[in-house]
C-alpha cells in the first residue's frame, strides 16, 4: 500500500516538479531588450537623417506602446485569439475543455493557447513551437503563462505579445507588419486592414486564399470582398519600409551590418536637404546632356564639422549605390591652387608675375606633352592672377616645372590628397592640369585649408573634440591665392564677366572638368563655409558640352547663397605678411592695380624683356623627341614644326648643319620641314656661334 501511495504521489507531484517555470522577466527588461533591426543615424541636433536595416534575419522596428496601436486591430486580434483574454489567469481553462472534447470527438477544433501563453514560448523560445511542442512544453507554456500573469498586466502582456509576434516573412513586431504591409503606422490602420494583421497573427505564412477567408472570419461586419482586395494588396509586392531618404550613403559608410541603435552625426538636416535639392534640381536641368549623377559636401570653416554630405543625387543615375563623396575621380584644374600657392610660398612667383601662355612641347618617356588651353588659344604674357583665375593650363605646366613634380606631388600629400603618392614620374607634368585622382572629400578638406590660412584639420562626421590644426600652407601664400579665387575680375578672360559665380558677397572659388568632360568640379568657400560639388556619371562615360561653369558650378552658387540668406559673408582678412603694392607691367599686357605680395617681393613695375634682350633659343620639337611618319598619310601633308626665339637678325636655322630658309615673324623663326628617317640635330646660329642644339629622330 505505501508503495502504491509513493508511487501515486510521485506521479502527482512529478509532473509539477518538471513543468516548474523559471521566473519571468520584468516588462521593463524585455521592452528595453527589444532591438530593432533598423539603425538609425541622426542629424546633430537628434532628428531622424536615416535608417538602415542591420540585422539581415528579421525586420523589427521600434517597440510601439499600447496607447498607439490601433483599436481596432486589438478589438479584433483579441476577439480572434483569446476572446476571454480580460478575464483568465493565463490559461483559459474552458478553452481547454473544449479543445479536449473536439479531440475526444474526432473534430480539428483549433488549440487552447491564450495570448498569455503564445508570449511565454515568444519570451522563451525553449517551450517549442506552435504544433510541435511535448506535453512538457505544453505544461511548462502553461505555467509559464501564469507566472506572467501574475507579475505583469493585461496592457502590459498584450502591448509586448504584439511587439514580439510575427507577422509575414522577416516582419516582427506590429510596427513593421503595419508599415510593411499596410504602409501605414500602427496607429493608422483601418478596419481591412486590421483584419488581415488579425488573420496572420494565427498563420503568419498561410496561403493568400486562407489568409483572406480567416479575415472575412474576424471581420464579419466588413464586406468580404474588400477584404480579399485589401489581403491581395498587402501581402502581394509591397515596397521596402523605408526612413526619411536623406543620408542613403553615409548611412550604408556609418550604420554597417552588425550596427544597433542610434549614430549621431555633425550633419544640419535643413541644410542636407536643402543641397540635396539643389544638386536635384541641377542633375535634372543637366540630364539631356547625358549626365545623371553628382554628389556635394558642406563643412563648417571653424570646427570642420560637415554639415551635409549627399552621396548621390540623381533622379536618372544607375548606380545610386555609389558615394561620390568618396569615390576618387580625376581632378582637372582643381588642383592649380595649390600649386600656384607653392610657387608663392617659395617665393619663385608672386601674383603679378608674368608666365608665357604660350605653346610648349615637353618630352617625357611615353613621348612629347604638348598642354592645351581649354579654349585651344593662347594669350601671350599673362600675370599669374589672370593664369589662375581664368584657369590657363600652359602657366599651370610653366609653374610645375619651377617647383618641380615630386615637391607638388608632396604638398598635394600635405594638404590630404592621400591618394597621390605616387613617384613624380607616374603622375608627369599632367599633374598640374588635375590628371590624377581624388575625392570631394579630399576636396573640401583642401580648400579648407586655403581658407584657414593654411592650416589643415581631419573633417569631422560626428561629434568630439575639434581636431588639431597642421600647418601645410604658408599663410600669406593661402592668403594671396584665396584673393585670386575670390576675384570676379580675374576670370573674365575666359569665363566672361556674367560666369554665375560671382556672389553678392566674398567667396573664393575653382571650377575643374576632366578629360573627355567626364568629372566636373566646383569648390569654393566663404569665411564661414567651403562647399564642394561634383556631377558625371558613376560609370565614368563623359558628359556633352559640360563645362565647371555649366555643370557643378549653378549648384555650388544656389547651395552658396542658401547658407548665407540670413548673415552674408564677410570679407578675408589679410594675415601678416602680406603687402599690398601698387603695379604696372611694361609693356601694359594687363591695366595697372593694387597686388598682395608676401613681404619681402614686392615690385611696383614689372618688365617683360625685350625681344632683343630674349635668349636665343630653340622651342619646338623637343630635345630627344621621337617623331614617327604615318605611311597612310600624303607625305606632302606631314611635316615638323621647328621654332626658335631668334630675337636677333643675322640668326637662322641649320639642320644637319645645312642652314635652312624660315619664316621669321616677332622674334621667333618657324619652319615647317619634310621629315626624312634618321637621327637629326637643329641649330640656332650666326654663322659664328652655336646658340642652341636639339637632337630628334624620325621613324
Amino acid at each position: 500500500m505505501r508503495v502504491a501511495l509513493a508511487l501515486l504521489a510521485v506521479a502527482a507531484v512529478g509532473p509539477f516538479l518538471v513543468t516548474m517555470p523559471q521566473t519571468p522577466p520584468r516588462f521593463a527588461d524585455v521592452r528595453a531588450g527589444s532591438t530593432s533591426s533598423e539603425s538609425q543615424l541622426l542629424a546633430r541636433d537628434g532628428r531622424l537623417l536615416e535608417t538602415r536595416r542591420t540585422d539581415p534575419a528579421v525586420r523589427r522596428l521600434a517597440w510601439v506602446p499600447r496607447a498607439q496601436i490601433s483599436s481596432a486591430l486589438v478589438d479584433r486580434i483579441i476577439a480572434s485569439e483569446d476572446r476571454r483574454f480580460h478575464d483568465h489567469h493565463g490559461v483559459d481553462w474552458q478553452a481547454v475543455g473544449g479543445a479536449l472534447r473536439d479531440r475526444v470527438r474526432g473534430r480539428s477544433g483549433r488549440g487552447a493557447s491564450t495570448i498569455t501563453m503564445q508570449l511565454a514560448a515568444l519570451l522563451d523560445p525553449a517551450l517549442g513551437t506552435a504544433g510541435d511542442r511535448s506535453w512538457r512544453q505544453k505544461l511548462l507554456q502553461a505555467r509559464a503563462a501564469m507566472a506572467i500573469e501574475r507579475q505583469w498586466s493585461k496592457a502590459q502582456i498584450l502591448e509586448a505579445w504584439l511587439n514580439l509576434l510575427p507577422f509575414r516573412g522577416d516582419l516582427v513586431g506590429i510596427d513593421a507588419a503595419a508599415r510593411g504591409l499596410a504602409g501605414r503606422s500602427p496607429a493608422g490602420l483601418d478596419a481591412a486592414q486590421a483584419a488581415v494583421l488579425t488573420a496572420l497573427a494565427r498563420g503568419p505564412s498561410a496561403p493568400f486564399a486562407v489568409v483572406a477567408a480567416r479575415a472575412c472570419r474576424a471581420a464579419p461586419d466588413l464586406a468580404c470582398p474588400s477584404l480579399y482586395v485589401s489581403a491581395a494588396a498587402m501581402l502581394g509586392p509591397r515596397d521596402p519600409i523605408s526612413g526619411p531618404g536623406l543620408a542613403p550613403q553615409l548611412a550604408a559608410r556609418l550604420l554597417p551590418q552588425g550596427t544597433t541603435g542610434t549614430v549621431r552625426t555633425t550633419i544640419d538636416l535643413d541644410i542636407q536637404r536643402l543641397v540635396t535639392a539643389a544638386l536635384g534640381r541641377q542633375l535634372a536641368a543637366l540630364s539631356p546632356r547625358n549626365v545623371r549623377d553628382g554628389a556635394a559636401i558642406v563643412v563648417d570653416n571653424a570646427s570642420g564639422d560637415i554639415l551635409a554630405w549627399v552621396g548621390s543625387a540623381g533622379p536618372a543615375s544607375t548606380a545610386a549605390a555609389v558615394d561620390g563623396v568618396t569615390a576618387p575621380r580625376q581632378a582637372g584644374s582643381t588642383l592649380k591652387p595649390q600649386l600656384y600657392a607653392l610657387a608663392i610660398e617659395r617665393r619663385l612667383l608672386t601674383a603679378a608675375s608674368v608666365l608665357d601662355d604660350a605653346p610648349v612641347d615637353l618630352d617625357t618617356a611615353s613621348g612629347l606633352y604638348i598642354p592645351q588651353n581649354y579654349d585651344r588659344s593662347f594669350r601671350g604674357p599673362v600675370t599669374l592672377r589672370s593664369a589662375l583665375g581664368n584657369s590657363l593650363n600652359v602657366p599651370a605646366v610653366r609653374t610645375l616645372l619651377l617647383v618641380g613634380v615630386d615637391g607638388f606631388r608632396d604638398r598635394l600629400y600635405d594638404v590630404g590628397y592621400k591618394g597621390i603618392s605616387r613617384d613624380g614620374d607616374y603622375y608627369g607634368f599632367s599633374l598640374a592640369l588635375g590628371s590624377a585622382e581624388v575625392t570631394l572629400l579630399e576636396q573640401a578638406a583642401a580648400f579648407r585649408a586655403l581658407a584657414r590660412e593654411g592650416r589643415w584639420s581631419p573633417l569631422r562626421l560626428q561629434p568630439g573634440p575639434v581636431l588639431a590644426d597642421i600647418a601645410v600652407i604658408a599663410p600669406a601664400a593661402a592668403a594671396i591665392v584665396r584673393d585670386i579665387l575670390a576675384d570676379p575680375s580675374a576670370r573674365t578672360g575666359t569665363f566672361g564677366e556674367d560666369n554665375g559665380l560671382a556672389l553678392p558677397f566674398p567667396a573664393a572659388v575653382k571650377t575643374g572638368t576632366s578629360k573627355a568632360m567626364r568629372d566636373n568640379w566646383c569648390i569654393g568657400f566663404s569665411d564661414r563655409f567651403t562647399v564642394a560639388v561634383w556631377v558625371g556619371n558613376f560609370e565614368g562615360d563623359p558628359m556633352i558640352d559640360v563645362s565647371g561653369m555649366t555643370g557643378a558650378a549653378p549648384a555650388w552658387a544656389r547651395i552658396m547663397l542658401a547658407l548665407h540668406a540670413a548673415a552674408p559673408g564677410r570679407g578675408f582678412a589679410v594675415p601678416a605678411g602680406v603687402t599690398r603694392r601698387h603695379v604696372a607691367w611694361q609693356p601694359a599686357i594687363e591695366p595697372p592695380r593694387d597686388e598682395l605680395f608676401v613681404a619681402g617681393t614686392e615690385q611696383a613695375v614689372m618688365r617683360l624683356a625685350a625681344a632683343t634682350e630674349v635668349q636665343p633659343r630653340l622651342l619646338s620639337p623637343a630635345d630627344g623627341a621621337v617623331l614617327a611618319i604615318d605611311p597612310d598619310i600624303p607625305p606632302a601633308r606631314q611635316r615638323v614644326l621647328i621654332r626658335a626665339a631668334a630675337p636677333r637678325p643675322g640668326l637662322f636655322l641649320a639642320i644637319d648643319g645645312r642652314a635652312m630658309a624660315a619664316r621669321r615673324d616677332d622674334g621667333h623663326l618657324t619652319l615647317l620641314w619634310s621629315p626624312v628617317p634618321g637621327v637629326h640635330v637643329v641649330t640656332l646660329t650666326d654663322g659664328r656661334q652655336v646658340h642652341d642644339r636639339l637632337r630628334f629622330t624620325v621613324r
